[in-house]
C-alpha cells in the first residue's frame, strides 16, 4: 500500500507496548475543543506524539498532542488527544497511521468526534450529531495504492460504516439523561476553508447534515482493518442561509468546549456496554 510502511507501523506498535501495561479494547480520537474527555481518564500512561517513532505531530490550536493510555468506565482505552489533518499537508497514510496502531495495540471499536458544520435547519449551534453515515469529498484516499491483503481487504464494504447497535445504544443514553441529540451524514472535506454559502447549499443537497475536515480517512482505515466505528459531531456553526454569520475558529472551540460534557457522557456511558 503506496506510503505505508509496515516496518514503520511494527516499530510504532512495539515502542508504545514497551511503555504502557494497558491493553486498549477502544481507540478514541478526540476533535476540536473536545478533548475534555481526558478528565474522566483514569490515565495510566502518557506518550507526547514526538517522543513515538514514526507519528505525525498535531499542529492545530485545539489539539492535544498526546496518545493517551488508561480506563475510562471500567474499560481500557488509547485515547488520541488531537488529531492529525489532511489540510496540515500529512499524507493520507501519515493521518490515519494512528488507527492503525490502535488497531494493532488491540482495539477493536473506533470512537471518533468532531467539530462541524451544521446544513440541517433543525440544528442549532451546541447540538450533538450521530454519525449514521458519510459522504467522502476528499481529493485524495487513504486506500489508494498497493493492497496489502494482510491489513485489510482490496475493497472495504461501506454499507454500514457506522455500527446501527452502537447507534441505538447511544440514543438510548442520550434520552435517559435528557441529551438532545440528531442523527444523520456528515461530510468530509479537504479543508481548510470554512465553507462558502453555494458550498453548505450544494452539500445539503447531495445528503449531507453536517460538514468538517477530519474522520472520513479514520473512518475509512478502521473499516479497512474490521474495526467498529462510532462517531458524532458538535454542530458549532450553521450553514443555513438565514443563519450564517463570519465563522472563527475560535467561536468554533468556543461551542464544542461547550457541548463537550454532553458527548463526553455518552461516549462514556456506550463505553461501559460494550
Amino acid at each position: 500500500m503506496e506510503n505505508l510502511n509496515i516496518a514503520k507501523l511494527n516499530e510504532t506498535v512495539a515502542f508504545i507496548q514497551s511503555n504502557t501495561t494497558t491493553k486498549p479494547v477502544a481507540g478514541i480520537i478526540l476533535g476540536s475543543g473536545l478533548g475534555g474527555l481526558v478528565n474522566d481518564l483514569i490515565i495510566e500512561t502518557s506518550l507526547a506524539y514526538e517522543d513515538i517513532p514514526n507519528f505525525p505531530v498535531s499542529t492545530v490550536k485545539g489539539h492535544g498532542g498526546k496518545l493517551l493510555f488508561g480506563s475510562l468506565n471500567g474499560k481500557e482505552v488509547v485515547m488520541l488527544s488531537g488529531r492529525f489533518h489532511y489540510y496540515e499537508g500529512y499524507t493520507m497514510q501519515e493521518v490515519t497511521f494512528p488507527v492503525r496502531v490502535m488497531k494493532m495495540l488491540g482495539a477493536e471499536l473506533l470512537m471518533v468526534s468532531n467539530a462541524a458544520g451544521g446544513m440541517n435547519s433543525q440544528f442549532k449551534v451546541g447540538d450533538l450529531m450521530i454519525i449514521n453515515d458519510h459522504i467522502n469529498l476528499f481529493p485524495e484516499h487513504p486506500l489508494r495504492g498497493k493492497n496489502d491483503e494482510n491489513i485489510g481487504p482490496r475493497f472495504p464494504d461501506m454499507t454500514e460504516p457506522y455500527e446501527l447497535d452502537l447507534i441505538s445504544k447511544a440514543k438510548e443514553i442520550a434520552a435517559k439523561n435528557n441529551i438532545l441529540v440528531h442523527e444523520g451524514v456528515y461530510i468530509g472535506l479537504q479543508g481548510p476553508t470554512f465553507e462558502t454559502k453555494a458550498e453548505y447549499k450544494y452539500m445539503h443537497i447531495i445528503g449531507g447534515d453536517t460538514v468538517g475536515m477530519s474522520t472520513v480517512p479514520e473512518v475509512i482505515v478502521a473499516k479497512h482493518m474490521h474495526m467498529k466505528v462510532f462517531g458524532m459531531s458538535v454542530v458549532t456553526d450553521l450553514g443555513i442561509r438565514e443563519e450564517m454569520n463570519v465563522i472563527t475558529h475560535e467561536e468554533v472551540l468556543e461551542a464544542a468546549n461547550a457541548a463537550a460534557p454532553k458527548m463526553a457522557l455518552i461516549f462514556k456511558e456506550l463505553l461501559g456496554q460494550i
